[in-house]
């Protein structure tokens, strides 16, 4: 039996530094900072957002209270309305289930 080890070449363009290099500039790394909060922000958004709208439209919360659910549920706090329909109920199931996996 062979066991092969997979080591990256220099010529691999890594996201990140490793050990054996030197560690970036300021400038570059509060760059690389930035974009990754943004990124963070958008995926929060969308996450926000896709809550809102299902709540909203699925069990006919105001924006406000639809706000309140999909933040609670983001949070892991859990939800504050309680569903009265089967659609709103397996909305709110998946997106509990991609908010847990996501976050």
């Amino acid at each position: 039996m062979e066991i092969v080890i997979f080591t990256p070449s220099s010529q691999t363009k890594t996201m990140y530094e490793n050990f054996s290099q030197p560690i970036l500039p300021f400038r570059k790394f509060r760059n690389r900072l930035l974009k990754n909060f943004m990124w963070a922000c958008l995926i929060l958004l969308f996450s926000l957002l896709a809550g809102m709208t299902g709540y909203h439209f699925l069990e006919g919360l105001s924006w406000i209270d639809s706000l309140l659910d999909a933040s609670m549920i983001l949070t892991g706090m859990g939800p504050v309305h309680a569903l009265t329909n089967n659609c709103a109920k397996i909305f709110a199931s998946f997106y509990a289930l991609y908010s847990g996996v996501a976050f």
